[in-house]
């Protein structure tokens, strides 16, 4: 899920990026045995998933398989099929992160062919109640109790706002998670270690911020980089205030620069939204620099306000009227533990709500 950086002004239609754009039909081979191809997902904001299908001698390895419904799952056999590789022949499933547009076929797949899946160690979902708790042990005590995301906030504002099919859906996955296929991650990957697929050595690259398991693998030899949502080419994947971590928006940071300190190594960067591109550590400045200038909007706004602010009166200040709900907030809450933790803002709770305040 990601979200994109809205403004103040007109609401006039715009024009689409990219990773709002349709699922099409069409591959693209972008290196040898490395193919493109397109998942249609109903998630605002986003209209494809790019499911890349990698090609060795065993088979074929896919990343980021979509939603977890029969139409994804009709789409993913077409398109093997179209390809020529019968479902039986993906022996890896690579999953970039714990949202459902990208664990979504995963366990359809492995029950298919017996395929592994792929992810890095910290992988949780968070509607599987038979998956510890993921935690930073060193803050544990400081972080407030993991939620769902429709349940109401630590900040005191009400939860996202999920169409109630997909609540139940996911209600249903709480309850009975066998019935409904959640993925069993088969090869769980720490930070830069090795892992053999597609006639390559990939280096996992675990890279927090957008989820707390969000990982990318890079292909040294070929200077490939399957960047999930962590670096997308247009918009800004989501910064939740809700991971299971202290400050989300220093870790996005952190991972930020991390993928830009390969600098001209990456060649190609694939992302599991929009179309790959090849300058990431340039666009992972750009994307760093636009938080930035988030920040400075809420420091300018507090300013203005000149009182102790909610984070539903903050998210004003950096999401447009249609934008706003529980997604715009969480983002906003980020920002702001961001300059508390910094040490520029305070907090208060008053009435079950935080309020933030300036220092000094």
């Amino acid at each position: 899920m990601s979200s994109t950086a809205h403004q103040h002004g007109s609401e006039a239609p715009r024009p689409l990026k990219e990773e709002q754009r349709p699922a099409t039909e069409q591959i693209d081979e972008l290196a040898p045995g490395v193919l493109r191809t397109q998942l249609p997902i109903d998630i605002p904001g986003l209209g494809h998933v790019n499911m890349y299908v990698l090609e060795d001698e065993r088979g074929v390895a896919v990343v980021d398989p979509g939603l977890p419904n029969k139409s994804s799952y009709a789409q993913i056999a077409k398109h093997l099929r179209t390809i020529g590789v019968p479902i039986k022949r993906v022996h890896t499933v690579i999953v970039t992160h714990s949202h459902p547009d990208h664990f979504g076929g995963a366990h359809w797949i492995q029950s298919q062919s017996g395929a592994d899946i792929v992810t890095h160690e910290r992988f949780r979902v968070i509607w599987d109640p038979t998956e510890p708790p993921d935690i930073d042990v060193e803050s544990a005590a400081e972080l407030p109790p993991a939620r769902k995301p429709w349940e109401p906030t630590p900040w005191g504002g009400p939860g996202i706002q999920i169409p109630w099919k997909r609540r139940t859906r996911y209600k249903l996955m709480s309850r009975m998670p066998k019935l409904m296929r959640l993925p069993r991650p088969t090869v769980r990957l720490a930070d830069a270690e090795r892992y053999s697929f597609a006639r390559r050595e990939w280096v996992a690259v675990h890279t927090p911020g957008h989820t707390a398991d969000h990982l990318c693998l890079f292909d040294p030899e070929t200077g490939l980089m399957l960047c999930g949502d962590h670096v997308l080419p247009t918009i800004t994947p989501h910064i939740s205030g809700l991971i299971r971590a202290l400050d989300p928006l220093n870790l996005f940071f952190e991972s930020l620069d991390k993928v830009a300190a390969f600098g001209d190594e990456v060649k190609l960067a694939l992302p599991a939204h929009g179309n790959p591109f090849t300058d990431l550590a340039g666009r992972a400045k750009e994307i760093k620099e636009h938080h930035h200038g988030r920040l400075q909007r809420l420091r300018d706004a507090a300013d203005d306000l000149g009182r102790p602010a909610t984070v539903m009166d903050m998210s004003r200040y950096l999401f447009s009227p249609r934008a706003q709900g529980g997604m715009a907030d969480s983002e906003t809450f980020a920002h702001l533990e961001h300059l508390r933790l910094s040490g520029e803002f305070t907090r208060i709770e008053t009435d079950g709500e935080y309020r933030y305040v300036p220092v000094g």
